[in-house]
C-alpha cells in the first residue's frame, strides 16, 4: 500500500494586483476615445491556494481521477435553447462522482515537446452546469469560476501535486450568501474526488 501524503498551503493573491490597485490610484480612470469603453478600479482578492503532494505516480493518479467523473457533453448547451427540460436531465446523466464532470483537459506536459523537453502534466476544467447555475442565477460573475481549474503534475517518479484555488474563496468575492455557500460545497466535492482517486490509485 504506498503512502498518501496530502499537504495544503494558502497563498494571498497577489502583489501584481496591489501594484495595479496603486497605479490605478494615482492615475484618473482611462476611458477609450470613443467613450465605449471605461475601467472601473481594480481591487485585491484573498484566494486560498490549494497543493496536495501524493504518494502515487502520475498515470494511475489521472486515471483514476478521469474515471471517477462525468464527460460534459457540447450537444446539451445546444438543447438548453430549445428544451431545457431534456437539456437538464441529460446533463443530470453526465455527472460523474460528488455530481462533477470534466469539460476539457489541456495537456501541458505534451505541449513541453515544443521546447524539446518533456513531462507530466494535466489541467482540468472540472464543474457542473447545474451547479454553476446555482450562482449564476443569483450573480452571473460567479461564471468566471465555472468550471474549476485544476492542474495535476508530476514532481518525481511515482510522486504528483494538484493543484487548484479553493471554490470558497474565489466565489465569496461576489457577496451574495447562495453563491458563497454553493462555493463552500463545491471544497468538499473537490477535495473529496481527489482523494478517492488517490485512494483507489494507492491500491495493489
Amino acid at each position: 500500500m504506498r503512502s498518501i501524503q496530502l499537504t495544503c498551503c494558502a497563498t494571498m493573491a497577489s502583489t501584481a494586483l496591489a501594484f495595479a490597485t496603486a497605479l490605478c490610484e494615482a492615475q484618473p480612470a482611462m476611458t477609450s476615445p470613443n467613450k465605449l469603453i471605461s475601467t472601473s478600479t481594480p481591487h485585491s482578492l484573498s484566494v486560498t491556494h490549494v497543493q496536495l503532494d501524493i504518494g502515487i505516480p502520475f498515470g494511475p493518479f489521472t486515471r483514476h481521477f478521469e474515471d471517477l467523473l462525468g464527460r460534459f457533453d457540447p450537444s446539451a448547451a445546444k438543447l438548453v435553447a430549445t428544451d431545457p427540460h431534456a437539456a437538464d436531465a441529460l446533463m443530470a446523466q453526465m455527472e460523474g462522482e460528488q455530481g462533477l464532470m470534466i469539460f476539457m483537459v489541456l495537456n501541458h506536459g505534451a505541449l513541453l515537446n515544443l521546447a524539446g523537453t518533456s513531462g507530466h502534466a494535466k489541467r482540468y476544467l472540472v464543474g457542473n452546469p447545474r451547479i454553476a447555475l446555482q450562482m449564476t442565477q443569483h450573480d452571473i460573475r460567479a461564471g468566471l469560476y465555472a468550471p474549476l481549474g485544476v492542474l495535476v503534475y508530476e514532481t518525481a517518479p511515482g510522486q504528483v501535486r494538484v493543484e487548484y484555488d479553493q471554490p470558497s474563496t474565489l466565489f465569496s468575492q461576489f457577496g451574495n450568501r447562495v453563491v458563497t455557500s454553493v462555493g463552500k460545497t463545491l471544497d468538499g466535492k473537490l477535495s473529496g474526488v481527489i482523494e478517492h482517486a488517490a485512494q483507489l490509485a494507492a491500491q495493489p
